[in-house]
């Protein structure tokens, strides 16, 4: 059922990001929110709203923490001309830094 669902999601927002100008956003569309999405409806069929809501927060601390590492990321490379396994690698614990802080702040 989890395939299905997923599937059918992915390909629901596959076929938005088609649509939409530049086409850059197909991938976008495809990948994160729709897998999300997927996920917190088999959750909350499976294990109830309560729950599926933990899981909601916790897929927004970890977004929050992701968009950090990006932002990072994106500016040692393009800014700084640093390496890319440098600036992955020392962002990686920024990442982990941020999505831990913020699950310790908020979900604890």
């Amino acid at each position: 059922m989890r395939i299905v669902v997923g599937g059918a999601v992915v390909s629901v927002f596959a076929l938005l990001g088609d649509l939409l100008k530049p086409k850059s956003f197909a991938g976008l569309f495809g990948a994160a929110p729709s897998v999300a999405l997927a996920t917190l409806a088999l959750t909350v069929s499976k294990d109830g709203k309560e729950y599926a809501s933990t899981e909601a927060r916790s897929m927004i601390i970890g977004a929050v923490a992701f968009s950090l590492y990006a932002f990072v990321v994106g500016r040692l490379l393009i800014r700084r001309r640093v390496p890319v396994l440098i600036s992955a690698s020392a962002a990686i614990t920024l990442w982990f830094g941020c999505a831990f802080g913020l699950w310790f702040a908020v979900l604890r």
